[in-house]
């Protein structure tokens, strides 16, 4: 269903307000420049300091502004479940293409709480889901067995899988539990090559905010099994995937972009502030070794 570099887009601020000509400029340079896919309102957007006013804005002017060059997949989680079914009710009737759920975070939830949270959503809404796995973030762990289980009673529902967990066994397990249908995106910027490797389909990227086009053009040769220019590749953007997380995310990527993007500032909400010194150094440094200053 989903391939290719897929950017978590960032949601920018000015003087603390969502900056909609921004995110607009930000959607058609995406698209300009090979995205296959748009996830706004992820991890990287900073949903959790949107109202859900905001959320959907954000959405909104998603879907907006693709016009339908390519799909959106609204970001969705929360760890009320009730909330996430309304930002997928929202999502479904703006026209986005899928739904991005993250596993409930500060609750803990059992797999047996996850199995039921993400079947209520299933079975509450027709809107497709991408299971978010990130325990990093999150504290819960959506297990091999638990995916598996969800995406065989819901095939037509739960089409997709953004791992996180930074342990590639897992795209086999799944593929062997599910299916080749099952799409399996990597949540790991610097794991997406031998995550393609194992049957991955693409990536939702945050190095892609930065690196569009490089970020495409290593999965198209991963697609292509071209491994001599998707190491090349992956070698000119590895920095830049570690420096993107050298201080609290999306900290770095705003200040990345504020580098590579006329109009956009490195603006980030509390309880997250601006990235430090020593992280721009390592920013600098990645975007001279990638070509992109």
């Amino acid at each position: 269903m989903f391939t290719g570099s897929i950017p978590a887009l960032v949601t920018p601020f000015s003087g603390g307000v969502f900056d909609e000509a921004a995110f607009r400029k930000l959607v058609d340079w995406q698209i300009e420049n090979g995205s296959r896919a748009l996830v706004p309102c992820g991890t990287t957007g900073e949903a959790s300091t949107l109202s859900n006013a905001e959320h959907h804005r954000v959405i909104e002017v998603c879907i907006e502004q693709a016009a339908g060059r390519v799909p959106i997949i609204a970001g969705c989680g929360s760890n009320d479940t009730q909330n996430a079914l309304l930002h997928m009710n929202f999502s479904r009737k703006a026209g986005a293409a899928a739904a991005l759920c993250v596993a409930p975070y500060y609750n803990k939830p059992s797999q047996a709480g996850l199995i039921a949270h993400f079947s209520y959503l299933a079975e509450n809404c027709d809107l497709p889901i991408v299971l978010y796995n990130v325990p990093g973030r999150t504290v819960t762990d959506i297990a091999p067995k638990t995916t598996i289980e969800l995406a065989n009673k819901f095939p037509e529902q739960i089409v997709a899988i953004k791992d996180a967990s930074e342990d590639l066994s897992r795209v086999a397990d799944h593929r062997m539990g599910i299916g080749k249908a099952f799409c399996q995106l990597s949540g790991n910027d610097e794991l997406a090559l031998p995550f393609n490797a194992a049957g991955g389909k693409g990536c939702i990227s945050v190095t892609a905010n930065v690196a569009p086009a490089l970020c495409a053009e290593f999965q198209k040769a991963c697609t292509d099994n071209d491994l001599v220019e998707a190491r090349r590749l992956n070698d000119q953007l590895y920095p830049l995937h570690y420096a993107m997380f050298g201080d609290s995310s999306p900290g770095p990527v705003k200040y990345a972009l504020s580098r590579v993007l006329e109009g956009f500032t490195d603006e980030v909400r509390l309880p997250l502030t601006p990235c430090s010194a020593e992280a721009r150094k390592a920013v600098d440094a990645a975007l001279d070794h990638a070509g992109l200053v």
